[in-house]
Order: structure tokens, then C-alpha cells, then sequence
């Protein structure tokens, strides 16, 4: 895990792996939970036996606004910003979605710290990439850019 103290500490670090997270089971529960959240109960989120029979995947899959929404615990043991009076979820600049992730897969977020820029001397945005890696695929379930401002 990548501990970033200070504006100056987080430019050091740019371009770093900050870390790796541990693995998390996307189960058919959650699946259907986010569905009711979200009230997206399209048939290839929440159908079991359709899905065995109708979809190239053979299975459900999880919504992609699912795994979007779980990058923050993913990367939770990957990196750390301390000594911030405040930090903000100020955005997303790419996300995309490579690879399905199916109801009982697992997922796992690797972090880089792909962007450091100065707003003034007290704030800065962060931009994080993480790769969400889907357990047994070659390809990413995701890539996203998130920002973050943390305020010193």
C-alpha cells in the first residue's frame, strides 16, 4: 500500500503501481441488490435460467455501473492519502468496460497513480487508474480513470 502525505509526495510517486487489491466475489445477490438500487432489472443482470440459455455469457452478469461503484472498497487497501484536511470524488475522465463479469466471479482493482495536478498550493487532483482484473480472464472487467482532490 502506497501512503501519499503531501502534494510533493503524491508528484514523486506519479506513474506508480500504489497497489493491489484483495479479491471480492460478485455474487448473483449482489447482482439483484444493485438491481433493486438501481431499478435495472434487465433480464441479463437478474435471470438465472434465461441467461444459462440466451446470453454468450452462460450466466448473469453484473451490471457495469456495479463494478464502476465498487472501486472504491477494490482500491481500498492500495493506496492511502493522509495529512488531507479533505478529499472529493471530483470525477471520472475514461471508463471503460472490457470484459463481463459474470455472477460469481471475482474481482480485484490494481491502482496507478497515472496523473498529479496542482490546483493551487493546498490542492491537488489525483487521477487514479485502476484495472478491475476478473479472476481466470485475460482482459480487465474494467479501466477507469477517477480523480481525486485532496485538499492539504
Amino acid at each position: 500500500m502506497k501512503v501519499i502525505g503531501s502534494i510533493d509526495e503524491a508528484e514523486q510517486a506519479l506513474g506508480e503501481e500504489l497497489g493491489v487489491g484483495e479479491w471480492r466475489l460478485v455474487d448473483q445477490k449482489m447482482i439483484d441488490a444493485f438491481a433493486d438500487i438501481t431499478d435495472d432489472h434487465q433480464w441479463i443482470h437478474v435471470d438465472v435460467e434465461r441467461a444459462k440459455v440466451e446470453s454468450q455469457y452462460g450466466a448473469t452478469i453484473a451490471h457495469g455501473f456495479l463494478t464502476l461503484s465498487l472501486i472504491p472498497t477494490l482500491s481500498a487497501d492500495n493506496y492511502r492519502i493522509v495529512n488531507s484536511k479533505m478529499r472529493l470524488n471530483y470525477g471520472l475522465n475514461k471508463v471503460r468496460f472490457l470484459a463481463a463479469v459474470t455472477a460469481n466471479s471475482r474481482i480485484r482493482a490494481r491502482s496507478v497513480l497515472s496523473e498529479v495536478a496542482r490546483v493551487d498550493d493546498a490542492t491537488v487532483n489525483l487521477t487514479m487508474r485502476h484495472t478491475v482484473e476478473l479472476d481466470g480472464s485475460e482482459k480487465p472487467a474494467a479501466v477507469v480513470d477517477v480523480i481525486v482532490r485532496a485538499i492539504f
